[in-house]
């Protein structure tokens, strides 16, 4: 293994620990207001505000520290939980559509992903249709044109995996995504809102806490 390599794995490896390590933390950080707190006091507009940039950095478990929260405090802050969890994907998502292809480009080539370099390059002054069309029929995989097809449903179902903070959690996802131009902006906003919906419905419909 080249020294590259083990330099990337070590790079993934301290990622992967600092995304644990904020999720592990935040809990402690993200004090909410009791029951007789208002709504909108500038505590939780404080607690919105750590939350949410929290849950955008790559590697850290947001969906986790979002549940959490939700299991403690109940449905009083579904709500907020959901509004804030959403923002982070959607921040993500746009950090990520804004990053030169270009940058991508030199990453891989440091890596030595020849192959993963040549396709950014190639793909970097394509629209999303061609850009689909020309990793359909040069990247390997017989899977990989339904997931593309279907590429809203499959992010939607990759937000909801237990433990896919390893991939990067929601922030890494939706900031790859946005890399990646292959998801609309507008559309990608009304995926991540209805994938991150179901929970937070639950917590509202049945008021559940510990």
């Amino acid at each position: 293994m080249s020294t590259r390599w083990i330099g990337a794995l070590a790079l993934y490896a301290l990622l992967l620990g600092g995304g644990f390590l904020i999720g592990n933390a935040s809990p402690m950080w993200l004090h909410v207001p009791g029951e007789d707190s208002g709504p909108f006091g500038w505590m939780t507009l404080v607690v919105a505000g750590l939350f949410l940039v929290t849950s955008a950095i790559p590697f850290v478990p947001g969906a986790e520290i979002g549940f959490g929260l939700m299991m403690v405090f109940g449905a009083r802050i579904a709500v907020l939980v959901y509004l804030c969890m959403v923002a982070a994907l959607w921040l993500a998502f746009a950090v990520g559509h804004l990053v030169p292809l270009s940058l991508l480009t030199r990453i891989f080539t440091a890596l030595h992903l020849k192959r993963a370099a040549f396709f950014v390059r190639q793909a970097e002054e394509m629209t999303g249709a061609e850009r689909r069309s020309f990793l359909t029929q040069n990247v390997p995989g017989r899977y990989l044109p339904l997931l593309l097809r279907y590429r809203y449903l499959a992010i939607a179902v990759l937000f909801n995996i237990p433990g896919n903070a390893v991939l990067g959690g929601g922030g890494g996802i939706a900031l790859f995504a946005g890399m990646s131009r292959l998801y609309s902006p507008v559309w990608f906003c009304v995926a991540t809102a209805l994938a991150v919906a179901p929970v937070p419905i639950l917590f509202l419909l049945f008021g559940v806490h510990l």
